[in-house]
């Protein structure tokens, strides 16, 4: 008996299964982009059009092979049970100091250069770019947003801060010596954490998606997803990029995450709870604040309305908090 063609004869298939799921044609675990490998996702008609003939395709078992064999392409192709997913180390944090921390500011972007931390915070209204002296907690330097911007996420790119927006739909870039404005950059979408390293700028939506940037141009390269134990991990917040890796928040969670973005595997998950006490804690919002300081190796964290910012190291489980 001849078993007729999974697709109709002549035509190329434009999906294929890949690690248990299935794919497009072209699009592949770990394609590289410039120096650093990086899962890329089309965008527009084109992505529109591969969504249809994906769907297509992934259907077509049923048509030819019946129900058994159509069920099992139809995991594949909507994100089935990986049986290799990567199961993350569970880590804590050990505090080496606590500094103060202005408990006005709503803490959106955090990150750290040259001996200052330099902050981003958000509320409209309220909304600021910041340096502050780290054992003080005093504001050295301080500009207000317009009063209809949300400020968000804080990125560095030689002597270019990069400010994201909630909802306006632009990046501000400053300059690093005096916080005067260079320009804007227009994008689609919510605005929610970024980071750079190695050429490129990481930036979240509060989905599970990493969207990767020009530094330049601001355009979207390509994306990548974020997956936990083998599931979506969405709400992804405030983002530090440290030696080819990204820590980030997770909004309304008391933990941080380590992603491994050339494969879009959370490799680390880090107990951040129990930092504030009781009383601080009724009047803080949730933990948000990412900044990794190379000349120690360690990392300062706060949160949105915190009083204190804390110096971590990352520890085993047990061995922390």
């Amino acid at each position: 008996m001849r078993f007729p063609y999974p697709y109709p004869r002549g035509w190329t298939p434009r999906v294929f299964f890949q690690g248990g799921r299935c794919r497009p044609r072209g699009e592949s675990a770990s394609p590289t982009t410039d120096d650093h490998p990086l899962i890329r996702v089309s965008t527009g008609r084109r992505d529109s059009a591969m969504k249809k003939t994906q769907v297509f395709y992934c259907f077509l078992p049923y048509r030819f092979f019946g129900v058994v064999p159509a069920l099992f392409f139809f995991l594949g192709c909507n994100g089935g049970p990986d049986r290799q997913a990567v199961q993350p180390e569970r880590l804590s944090l050990r505090v080496v100091a606590a500094y103060p921390h202005d408990p006005e500011a709503f803490t959106q972007g955090l990150l750290w250069h040259a001996g200052k931390l330099y902050e981003s915070t958000g509320l409209r209204g309220r909304s600021t770019l910041r340096r502050v002296d780290l054992q003080t907690g005093r504001v050295e330097q301080r500009v207000a947003l317009d009063g209809k911007i949300f400020g968000e996420g804080l990125g560095l790119v030689g002597k270019r801060l990069f400010q994201l927006t909630w909802q306006s739909g632009k990046v501000l870039i400053w300059s690093l010596d005096d916080f005067s404005i260079i320009g804007e950059k227009p994008y689609s979408g919510e605005g929610w954490g970024i980071c750079f390293q190695r050429g490129v700028l990481y930036m979240s939506d509060g989905s599970d998606r990493l969207q990767l940037r020009d530094p330049v141009t601001f355009r979207e390269e390509g994306r990548v997803a974020i997956r936990s134990g083998g599931r979506p991990l969405a709400k992804l917040n405030e983002l530090e990029c440290v030696d080819g890796l990204v820590y980030a928040n997770v909004w309304q969670k008391d933990e941080i995450v380590r992603i491994d973005p050339a494969v879009g595997e959370v490799t680390g998950i880090i107990n951040a709870s129990n930092l504030l006490t009781p009383s601080e804690r009724k009047k803080a919002d949730v933990l948000n604040g990412i900044a990794f300081v190379p000349e120690t190796g360690r990392f300062l964290i706060t949160g949105k309305l915190w009083p204190k910012l804390f110096e971590v190291e990352i520890v085993a489980r047990g061995d922390g908090l």
